[in-house]
């Protein structure tokens, strides 16, 4: 014995392939990007050592520390028993060169590495745990392995890493029936299949325990079988005894294994940075060694690529869709199994079931689980008793349920745990659900951002669709289970049989799309454009979502009045221009008058035989006429009135006073946003009336709202994908980008400018960006089409890049199949080969999709570094509108918090992507959004 190692000392035994096993099956197959070297346990195993050394442990934090391995396979034990552990299956081709990896992760950690040929590392375990005692010191075992529990005890004790769960002699008695000094005889009883452990034929760990609780010890119940009063126990005892015998010699750990070290050599030691960083960097671990790097204080080394997955792209299991498998869970017992479960793998599916689409009233009504490809279950929770007649029938809870509290009481450690991967579909429902029961989900994986990363443009990214597409499987459908029209039910009045069913399927196929996913993600190189630009944007979105922001009902009210009599102004008009009254809101009665009564062009009728009288035949027409232009206008209004200042009255929330808008994060091909129910990034900002809508837009008493909005972002990005030497200086210079163009173009001296000039530059500006055709800026500038055309082509003479770009996009689309922005993310271009009208669109939105897919990604990387950026500081961010960021903020601190975001926001891409042309943000404060923006 050692005399270092003693009183107050505390010893931590890693279980080393407990560790490499758990990472193994926790994490997808990844391969070295440089040699194709299978690397995903090792990834794990470093990241799971290094949590659990920088752990908080508070008193039990070790002094001494190692990770304990087996060396090779054949031990003492097989030379008393040649059939020994001669059922395990042979370890996976793809992890046999991943072992001697995880003891050189070890040995770069600093951490002692053992192991001994011809013992198992139980063993070890189990010399050091004896020695340690022996001198006055404590022991942890990180391991759930049972074969060490006859360890615990006088200062003994096992940690369950996984579950971070202390197993002490009480846990022991609750796995075997029996205290530690007890479990050889038990095992020797009982077996283990695993290990091929014969035991006695037909005694099970419960009898095992009975039968040594009786007769006190294995020795004694052999030597006095024969007072067995079971005949076949009894005979079993008798007959099999020198196998039991036997069984237990091989499951009592040997405690006086000759280690070729001692006690002290396990001291806990620092690393050396320079080893660690050699060893993480040659791994190519490019997000761990950055971690590390920071916690050390030391630069990164540079890593040439990340990790690939492994060449046979795994394919989501071969297991029939069998709803009668799925689990009711009933109560905290079968819970628990559950939970256990998530524990032992890592990962969870989640999804809820709730009284409605809005996450900000509906109400929780069960919880889906599911850990593997075919099992999964259903927690009801707040299910209705439909089945009484009685006036209060249907509010009853139906039986049969776990109590809500009780359910969530359990699942919000598991949903909380950083250790466990919550896979989604659609998460930042399910995780604002959860938030407004106090429970935060994290991490996550979302399989409809996985898809939206792959797939952008090829197909929708509903659960519906990719189970059809890439499952070969159609889902439950919803509507049969709550019905239609004024029949239709809420989720809490489905029986809870059917509601199994039903969301059990949905938890089962998200993780099946995610073990399909989530590999793929690396082969179609996508990887960072998930991690960085959709998988963070999740909880960002979530609380903005949650926060909202004050809307006053009382303006809104007083614009619906403005609007109501300025739309009648707007109809007297009309009727006067046509001679004669009519409903101007009747598409019908409108194409009369302009088609047969004023005998306008372009007027076709559809298979109604009803002329159509779209937006787009109207902007055609106002070219040319008066009439048009005002129904335009009446129709503008009209949208205001409806859309807004009447709808968004009914969307202030009665609980917090405030609109809670949902962002669709895939709602968009090239990256954009889309905001819904409320939809705020629609409100019209270019006429009078549509800015006056955003006075209604508030801050709280002590607060403004402060808004900052990228200044002309899709030119700056166009000056530098398109590599235009006049854009770029134009914005070096600071000039108005507007109005340069237009001096430019129409030989106007920028101190001759004028307003309608510089506007038609600034349509031409956007409108080229995205494409627009000469029938296109005619309509937004209601000027003949040959004069819109000039402009374009004049532009196109100009600035000649811009025409190379596109021709070089839509060359390149044809090509791939799909266009990219700055940060990698992929565009599916479907149509781009098509004939006919789709063509045309196609190859424009092919040449916008790079500079709006960019935009949106440059302000998806702000948003994602906003919240850390502005934390401590008494401002909120609220609403995203494409190019804008608004907040609310404490009036004390609006100028710091225009420092802190203005800097975020200008800096979003470095340094992912260096542009020529510099971000500029136009800051604004006020009352209300109208006066901030």
């Amino acid at each position: 014995m050692t005399t270092g190692f003693g009183k107050g000392c505390h010893l931590h035994l890693i279980d080393g392939s407990a560790f490499i096993f758990r990472a193994y099956h926790a994490l997808p197959p990844l391969t070295r990007k440089s040699d194709g070297l299978p690397i995903g346990a090792v990834s794990g195993f470093c990241n799971m050592l290094q949590r659990y050394v920088d752990g908080d442990h508070g008193p039990d934090a070790p002094t001494h520390l190692a990770v304990i391995f087996d060396k090779g396979s054949h031990t003492f034990r097989n030379d008393m028993y040649d059939l020994y552990k001669a059922n395990r299956e042979a370890m996976p081709e793809d992890l046999r060169p991943q072992i001697p990896l995880t003891r050189q992760a070890t040995e770069a950690f600093n951490i002692a590495c053992k192991e001994l040929e011809g013992y198992e590392a139980d063993d070890i375990i189990a010399t050091l745990a004896c020695q340690a005692r022996q001198a006055g010191g404590r022991v942890t075992i990180v391991s759930s392995d049972k074969d060490l529990m006859q360890l615990v005890g006088d200062g003994v004790e096992m940690l369950d890493a996984m579950k971070n769960k202390r197993i002490d002699r009480e846990g022991v008695f609750e796995k075997f029936g029996v205290y530690p000094e007890r479990v050889v005889d038990v095992q020797a009883l009982a077996g283990d299949s695993v290990d091929n452990v014969p035991g006695a034929p037909g005694i099970g760990i419960k009898t095992a325990a009975l039968l040594i609780n009786e007769f006190g010890d294995l020795e004694t119940l052999l030597d006095r079988a024969e007072e067995i009063k079971q005949p076949k126990r009894r005979e079993t005892l008798i007959e099999k005894r020198d196998q039991i015998e036997l069984s237990k010699r091989l499951v009592q750990l040997d405690c006086e294994t000759p280690l070729d070290f001692t006690l002290d050599d396990l001291e806990l030691r620092d690393p050396d940075p320079d080893k660690l960083m050699e060893f993480l960097a040659e791994m190519e671990f490019r997000t761990l060694t950055k971690r590390i790097a920071d916690k050390l204080g030391v630069e990164p080394p540079v890593i040439a690529d990340t990790p690939a997955p492994a060449a046979d792209e795994p394919q989501a299991e071969d297991i029939p869709f069998d709803s009668s498998k799925y689990e009711c869970v009933r109560d905290a017992a079968a819970l628990r199994k559950w939970i256990d479960q998530a524990y032992e793998r890592g990962w969870l599916a989640v999804d809820t079931e709730t009284t409605g689409l809005n996450e900000m009233i509906a109400d929780l009504v069960g919880i889906s689980l599911c850990i593997e490809p075919g099992e999964a279950c259903y927690i009801p929770l707040t299910h209705r008793d439909g089945s009484s007649d009685d006036l209060f029938g249907s509010d009853a809870l139906a039986e049969g349920q776990m109590p809500l509290d009780e359910a969530l009481e359990m699942l919000k450690p598991v949903l909380e745990d950083p250790s466990i991967l919550k896979v989604g579909q659609n998460m930042k429902y399910d995780a604002k659900i959860f938030a407004r029961y106090g429970v935060d989900v994290a991490p996550i994986d979302d399989t409809m951002l996985m898809s939206y990363a792959m797939h952008a443009g090829e197909h929708g990214h509903g659960m519906d669709t990719l189970s059809e597409r890439y499952l070969g499987h159609t889902p439950i459908p919803i509507k049969p289970l709550l019905g239609s029209g004024k029949s239709a039910i809420t989720f809490d009045k489905v029986p809870i049989d059917e509601a199994t069913a039903y969301a059990a399927e949905d938890a089962d196929i998200t993780l099946r799309l995610w073990k399909l996913f989530k590999p793929q993600l690396h082969r179609v190189q996508v990887t960072t454009v998930y991690e960085t630009l959709e998988r963070p944007l999740v909880p960002v979105l979530a609380e903005m979502e949650m926060h909202g922001i004050k809307v006053d009902r009382d303006v809104l009210s007083r614009m619906s009045n403005a609007f109501a009599q300025k739309m009648a102004g707007l109809e007297a008009e009309i009727h006067e221009l046509a001679g004669e009254t009519f409903n101007v809101g009747s598409p019908a009665q409108l194409g009369e008058i302009l088609f047969d009564k004023m005998g306008l062009e372009g007027g076709k009728k559809g298979k109604t035989g009803k002329y159509s009288t779209g937006a787009d035949v109207l902007e055609d027409l106002a070219t040319e006429h008066e009439l048009p232009r005002r129904v335009l206008d009446w129709r503008q209004l009209s949208k205001l009135k409806s859309t807004y200042t009447d709808a968004l009255q009914t969307h202030i929330n009665p609980d917090t006073g405030r609109v809670h808008t949902s962002y669709a994060i895939t709602g968009a091909n090239t990256g954009r946003l889309a905001s819904t129910d409320p939809n705020l990034q629609n409100i019209p900002v270019r006429t009078e009336e549509g800015r006056r809508i955003r006075e209604a837009f508030i801050a709280e008493p002590g607060n403004v709202l402060v808004s900052l909005d990228y200044s002309q972002i899709e030119l700056r990005i166009l000056a530098h994908i398109a590599d235009i030497p006049a854009l770029k200086q134009a914005f070096a210079d600071g000039l108005d980008i507007h109005a340069m163009t237009a001096s430019e173009m129409f030989d106007v001296p920028l101190d001759e400018m004028t307003p309608e000039i510089r506007r038609k530059a600034k349509a031409i500006n956007f409108g080229v960006i995205y494409g627009i055709s000469g029938f296109g800026l005619a309509r937004n500038l209601r000027i003949p089409r040959a004069e819109a055309q000039g402009f374009i082509d004049r532009y196109f003479e100009r600035f000649p890049g811009i025409r190379r770009y596109m021709d070089n996009t839509i060359a390149f689309a044809k090509e791939h199949g799909y266009v990219q922005t700055l940060f990698g993310r992929k565009i599916h271009t479907t149509e781009i080969n098509a004939k006919g009208p789709h063509a045309g669109f196609a190859r424009r939105a092919a040449i916008n999709a790079p500079i709006q897919g960019t935009a949106a990604d440059v302000i998806r990387r702000a948003m994602v570094r906003m919240p850390e950026a502005i934390d401590g500081l008494p401002a909120k961010m609220l609403l995203q509108v494409h190019d804008e960021l608004l907040f609310e903020v404490a009036e004390d601190a609006v100028d710091q918090t225009i420092e802190i975001a203005r800097d975020v926001m200008e800096n979003a891409p470095d340094p992912a992507v260096k542009l020529d042309v510099k971000l500029t943000v136009d800051a604004g404060k006020g009352a209300n959004w109208a006066e901030a923006h």
